[in-house]
């Protein structure tokens, strides 16, 4: 299907990308998801925005909405694999329908999206286990209401699975376990809690991941560590009692489980910025729309109508990332492991492209994102989050920067992935195998894809852009001490992420049937950020002359064009939705 500018002009499609609660109807999901996908919008539009709003402003615990998981059975149904012995009917993890919910959730808040998303990370050690007991246990306790949570960060050590203090004692009856952890969500009701530890042996030393429940007596909740809906636990456990039927993973699959686990859960944050900043997008127009300021619409004002049609384009390019990873996510196997990289992506660029979102519509709605009974507030509060809920920005850019000089010098010949939307079992994300060799992965050929819609001018400049940042790594390659230097190598892999980002857009925008008009739009924001990016990497003292004059060159002006159909299509979204109050 090639790129295409529909014949009137306009825009199509672009608009119908963005979750609406009052139209949205998902007919490619089974009855039963699309019924569950409903009864979640409706609880929150019956509640309405001044309880919404109240109660994140109150800090209230969201106890009625895990009461309505429970009556619903919804993390059950959604986050069961299908056919795990004690499982309610229904259920399966099927990575579209994951998506779909979070987000959903997003979309009325982070403290909502929030306990849906570590009762993801607290399953999927638990899953990936070949405990039979310990996964029973957890299906069973997920149909009757219950959440899970991932018990891997500690106070000293954040997220440095190497340096846990979580010790296992062995004992007559198996071991007791002894230490802490912090930020630790659903830490305060969980009754599956995977706790990463080890267990230190007479020479050596063994990682262990092992089931353990919040209601137990030698579980000791000791505080909430964010004022916030959300509650974040930081516990201890004082000769808890562990058997082999709680252990879950020992040695190096207990590190492979921690890492693992983050690929599959972790990839909800993109899908939660998307439903907020949506959200936020809404309330934002339609304000703007209807506020006049000496004696003209605020939308009149040409840095008002520059700063919306920037949004617009950096939320549809996320949601055109998001859904075409996927795909991959879905398709992955042993000998296709690409989507490790577009996970990597979605945790930095996508969560980072929401906050430049909720940003612009910042500067435009002004004083009234301060407002107490806007749901504008809480995306601004809640916003600066997902890039830091996994590590940091410049961890996944580390990350990334593994992938680098496969995807972009030693493409492979792989089939094409499908669009993958049908209701079945995602079983490979629970035996992914040793968290190592990323290395190895291959990806296609990028080339293909951009080459085939060079005929969009941004699409072209762009084009030159990277070509230009390739060339730099063949011609001008980074010496040992720019590798060895964190700093450089972020500033490199910040230009290889816009590249990836670009990639999968383009391939989702030609199997939706995208118009050239907004993918060129999509484009200017990646041209103007790479030539940013450009400059960073410039600007670093190690940089030699040639890597400076050839970032330099990369710096582009995006091609001017007509964007009246783009912000006619954002001007039709005035009052397109409104939470009922």
């Amino acid at each position: 299907m090639p790129y295409h500018l529909s014949e009137a002009g306009c825009p199509v499609n672009s608009a119908s990308l963005l979750f609406n609660p009052t139209t949205y109807n998902p007919g490619h999901f089974d009855d039963e998801t699309r019924e569950l996908l409903a009864s979640t919008i409706e609880w929150f539009e019956t509640r309405g925005l001044r309880r919404l709003t109240e109660d994140f402003h109150r800090k209230v615990f969201y106890q009625e909405f895990l009461d309505f998981v429970a009556e619903k059975q919804l993390f059950a149904k959604f986050l069961t694999p299908e056919g795990q012995p004690g499982a309610v009917e229904g259920a399966r993890w099927d990575t579209a329908r994951v998506a779909a919910l979070s987000e959903i959730l997003g979309f009325y808040g982070l403290n909502y999206w929030y306990p849906w998303q570590v009762a993801v990370l607290g399953l999927g050690p638990v899953w990936q286990s070949d405990n039979p007991a310990a996964r029973k246990t957890t299906a069973l306790s997920l149909a009757e209401g219950e959440v899970a949570a991932f018990g891997l960060s500690e106070k000293e050590h954040g997220a440095d699975v190497y340096s846990t203090s979580m010790r296992l004692t062995p004992t007559d009856e198996g071991y007791v376990a002894n230490g802490g952890k912090y930020y630790i969500g659903n830490g305060n009701c969980a009754r599956t809690v995977s706790v990463f530890g080890r267990i230190d042996h007479e020479n050596d030393h063994e990682y262990v991941f092992f089931r353990a429940d919040s209601t137990h007596p030698a579980f000791e909740l000791i505080k909430n560590v964010v004022p916030s809906q959300m509650y974040v636990a930081e516990f201890r456990l004082n000769d808890y009692p562990v058997t082999e039927d709680d252990i879950l993973h020992r040695g190096d699959d207990a590190f492979s489980a921690a890492m693992n686990t983050v690929n599959v859960g972790k990839f909800n944050l993109c899908f939660g910025g998307v439903g907020l900043c949506t959200h936020a997008f809404y309330e934002a127009i339609t304000h703007a729309s209807n506020r006049v300021l000496y004696g003209s619409a605020v939308t009149t004002m040409p840095h008002v109508r520059t700063q919306f049609i920037d949004s617009y384009a950096r939320l549809l390019g996320m949601r055109l990332f998001s859904d075409r990873a996927i795909d991959y996510f879905r398709t992955a196997s042993a000998d296709d492991r690409r989507y490790l990289l577009y996970n990597a992506v979605t945790k930095m660029k996508v969560t980072t492209e929401a906050e430049a979102v909720i940003g612009g519509l910042a500067d435009i709605v002004a004083a009234k994102g301060f407002e107490k009974d806007n749901y504008f507030t809480i995306a601004v509060n809640d916003v600066r989050g997902l890039p830091k809920l996994e590590g940091t920005v410049a961890v996944n850019l580390a990350l990334i920067n593994k992938f680098m000089p496969a995807y972009l010098f030693s493409p492979a010949d792989l089939d094409e992935v499908p669009t993958r939307l049908e209701a079945a079992n995602d079983d490979f994300l629970f035996r992914q195998g040793p968290a190592r060799g990323l290395g190895k992965v291959r990806f296609h050929d990028w080339r293909p894809t951009y080459k085939a819609a060079a005929h969009i001018p941004n699409v072209a400049v762009f084009q030159e852009q990277i070509d230009t940042f390739a060339s730099m790594l063949t011609e001008s390659t980074p010496t040992k001490e720019q590798i060895g230097d964190m700093d450089f190598m972020l500033a490199v892999g910040q230009l290889f992420t816009f590249l990836v980002y670009g990639h999968l857009i383009l391939e989702q925008a030609k199997i939706k049937g995208i118009d050239d008009v907004v993918v060129n739009q999509i484009f200017s924001t990646l041209v103007r950020d790479f030539s940013s990016g450009a400059l960073d990497l410039y600007s670093k003292p190690l940089a030699t002359d040639e890597q400076q004059k050839r970032m330099i060159s990369a710096i582009r002006r995006p091609a001017a064009g007509d964007d009246s159909p783009i912000w006619e299509a954002i001007t039709g979204l005035s009052g397109a939705y409104a939470m009922r109050p």
